[in-house]
C-alpha cells in the first residue's frame, strides 16, 4: 500500500489497466483449467481495490 501511495494519478490509472488485463487473462486461464493458482485472481483483485480506493480518495481531496 505504501507504494501505491507513493505513485501519481496517472501511474496509478496505468497500473489499474495493467491489473485488470491481469484478471482477464488469468480468468481466462483458471476457466479453461491452464492455470491452477487461483489465489492470484484474489491477490490481483485485492490489488485493483487499493488503486480504486486510493484513486477515489485523491479525488475526494481535490
Amino acid at each position: 500500500m505504501k507504494e501505491l501511495q507513493d505513485l501519481n494519478i496517472d501511474e496509478l490509472h496505468k497500473l489499474l489497466s495493467e491489473k485488470r488485463s491481469t484478471l482477464r487473462e488469468l480468468r481466462f486461464k483458471v476457466s479453461m483449467d491452464e492455470h491452477k493458482k487461483v489465489r492470484e485472481l484474489r491477490d490481483v483483485r485485492k490489488d485493483i481495490a487499493r488503486i480504486l480506493t486510493l484513486l477515489n480518495k485523491n479525488k475526494a481531496t481535490n
